[in-house]
């Protein structure tokens, strides 16, 4: 089994140009839905057996995810990734299985995004230069990211794979590669060029022009890790509330956008979303601030509340 499993990984990655992370989060999907049934069955569990697979067989599965504590988010993941499994396998190797068309994912509650404010964003350039006060190059760095990542609303991963090639002679416009290989043009503000040329002038190493921008204190290429920490340790320093990741400043980018006019469709090419669905929920996150605007000021809100 677990080598049809690879042969299904590498198909993804090589012919459908996945990521080798999302490569390893099928193959994780895929091992605990077949380790279930081998359970289940109380017998090893061959790619043939899987044809013979009903509904009550998949929903045990679903149902013993929800006890284990695993997110809907998770679960219905796992489900996406079963059912492209025996999408592969019914092509690929004839073993068919009609029951997987008739399970349902579990609905996946839309969370409204979180943002912080443009002053905290603010705050942020003080606090990295009282924490990185004896390294003058790496509070650079960690003012470049974060005005890169409010600036230009780049996903963390986005920002990270950026080379030297890509700043160079401060572009007005970033040529962004993101999720699924989707290409976009995202627009660059003076003070992000300006902040990543500070960063450049006084970096200690990693100066060549396919090297990664954003380099470690030994000199290597910036991980997602790394990054996490620069904005976890601004967040305790600040004491701002625990949603504070590097992703929340994406959050607040299109927050801003929004509130000063930007439209969906040019919001959802500037985030790079492949869904417009995506990029509503920042109408509600928009409206959520209206509403909150409303009730402290509108002289017959507060009137009702009298």
């Amino acid at each position: 089994m677990q080598e049809i499993i690879n042969e299904f990984i590498e198909y993804l990655i090589k012919t459908k140009q996945y990521s080798s992370h999302t490569g390893l989060a099928y193959e994780m999907d895929i091992n605990d839905f077949v380790s279930f049934m081998a359970r289940l069955n109380n017998a090893d569990i061959f790619v043939r057996d899987l044809a013979g697979i009903d509904t009550l067989m998949f929903r045990s599965w679903l149902a013993d995810r929800q006890k284990r504590g695993l997110s809907f988010k998770s679960t219905a993941r796992a489900m996406s990734s079963v059912r492209g499994f025996f999408k592969y396998i019914a092509k690929y190797h004839g073993v068919k299985n009609d029951a997987v068309g008739l399970i349902s994912s579990p609905k996946v509650p839309k969370t409204l995004s979180k943002a912080i404010t443009p002053e905290d964003v603010g705050d942020m350039h003080e606090a990295i230069k009282n924490i990185d006060d004896k390294e003058p190059w790496i509070a650079a760095r960690d003012w470049a990211l974060v005005t890169l990542l409010f600036g230009c609303g780049l996903r963390i991963s986005e920002a990270l794979s950026l080379t030297n090639a890509d700043v160079a002679a401060a572009p007005e416009v970033l040529r962004i590669v993101g999720k699924g290989n989707k290409e976009r043009m995202v627009p660059v503000l003076p003070a992000v060029n300006s902040a990543i040329k500070k960063y450049i002038d006084i970096r200690p190493f990693g100066n060549a022009s396919d090297d990664k921008l954003f380099r470690s204190v030994r000199g290597l290429p910036m991980s997602a890790r790394m990054a996490e920490k620069v904005i976890e340790n601004l967040r305790n320093y600040l004491q701002l509330p625990d949603y504070v990741t590097p992703h929340a400043l994406r959050h607040t980018f299109a927050t801003a956008l929004l509130s000063d006019g930007a439209d969906l469709r040019s919001l959802q090419e500037l985030l790079g979303h492949s869904s417009l669905s995506t990029t509503q929920l920042y109408t509600k996150v928009n409206m959520a601030e209206v509403m909150n605007i409303y009730e402290r000021c509108h002289p017959r809100a507060r009137e009702n509340e009298n």
